[in-house]
């Protein structure tokens, strides 16, 4: 009889868009009676309102560790988690490490691993805006390079790796495990949200907006822009904007005052869901609510000159914004425009079980 294989994974997590998707898999990973999993919490958001209420409100399970990094700038934050990452990859010595997206505590978890010899598994592989000013474009790069098994959730983005000679057997498309968590979390946030009643809002007589890249946050002039023209907009339609910390903080440095943006604090994901389903439009400069605009039949503008997801801006559902337009223009062109919101870009909605279902079968394989 062939012996039977416990698989040890271990989860890398840090910030938001990574809550969300671990959320998904580590739900699949219940069902799968040889696999383990030991989450591990960088801490790089660490605010309760961008950490916290995400594990409370989807379920996820209590990180095993809490490594408590926080912020700082890229290199110390960076190397600090690839200190105490390998602390724990030497403690727990895992079949395999398990890394999400493009932040730093994918590039730190990467590197850990690949430097003790551990397998690597990257989830979103194969993005790229091919904007290397961004940290989250040399994040992608590196990890996909040292990874051992990338899961992709668009054609692209397997074409974006065989471009780099990263194919074969190492390369998977399987969906997106976001649209995965957007279509269970839908039916949750529709009887626990009651973020519509508490703002008074009603359904699409507001735009909801999000800041946070540091491109965006970091740099006076376009920030300023970006308010000033939220501002404007907000005369015309009621715009809510969740504000994330380092904006906040930097808003105040840069003392931008604005006079009818609705700000709130941030949210958690559950909120976030209903905020979408009911607006008229999303502003963002987020890669995860691109797409999560796309997936609850939204227009977009993207508050930046490139996006990873590419499929959207061809397909008219995401538009970039450029000097060209101003938010009121993108607006007016907008909402005028019948979008075709019904495109099969992201899968079926079982991403996190064929992720799943690959690495079982390659232990299995072994």
């Amino acid at each position: 009889m062939k012996e039977r294989h416990v698989i040890k994974i271990i989860t890398i997590i840090g910030a938001r868009p990574q809550f969300i998707k671990a959320a998904t898999v580590s739900r699949v990973i219940k069902n799968f009676k040889d696999v383990f999993e030991i989450i591990v919490h960088t801490g790089q958001h660490y605010d309760d309102n961008m950490s916290a209420v995400f594990f409370e409100e989807m379920d996820i399970p209590k990180p095993h560790y809490n490594l408590e990094i926080g912020s700082g700038n890229h290199g110390k934050q960076t190397g600090d988690m690839l200190i105490e990452i390998e602390k724990v990859i030497l403690e727990e010595k895992p079949s395999l490490v398990m890394v999400y997206g493009d932040t730093n505590s994918t590039i730190a978890g990467a590197l850990a691993a690949t430097k003790l010899h551990i397998p690597v598994v990257h989830i979103e592989a194969g993005l790229r805006s091919f904007n290397k000013k961004m940290p989250e474009e040399i994040n992608r790069i590196l990890t996909d390079h040292v990874s051992d098994i990338l899961f992709t959730p668009t054609n692209t983005a397997v074409e974006n790796l065989e471009k780099e000679g990263i194919s074969g057997d190492k390369v998977y498309k399987v969906g997106d495990v976001m649209y995965d968590a957007a279509l269970f979390y839908t039916e949750k946030a529709k009887s626990n949200s009651k973020i519509i009643e508490r703002l008074s809002l009603r359904d699409t007589d507001f735009v909801l907006a999000t800041v946070h890249r540091a491109e965006n946050t970091d740099n006076k002039i376009r920030l300023s822009r970006i308010f000033n023209e939220l501002d404007e907009l907000a005369t015309k339609i009621k715009v809510v904007l969740p504000l994330h910390p380092r904006t906040k903080q930097k808003k105040e440095e840069f003392k931008i005052v604005t006079k009818n943006v609705t700000f709130i604090d941030p949210i958690g994901y559950i909120d976030m869901v209903m905020l979408q389903r009911a607006c008229k439009m999303i502003i963002t400069d987020s890669g995860g609510i691109q797409k999560e605009a796309f997936f609850h039949k939204k227009p977009c503008i993207t508050l930046r000159s490139e996006t990873e997801w590419i499929e959207l801006v061809q397909s008219e559902c995401n538009f970039l914004w450029t000097e060209e337009f101003n938010l009121i223009n993108l607006y007016d062109k907008l909402i005028g425009k019948k979008l075709n919101l019904s495109h099969d870009f992201y899968g079926d909605g079982d991403a996190a079980s064929l992720i799943i279902d690959r690495i079982v079968k390659n232990y299995q394989q072994r």
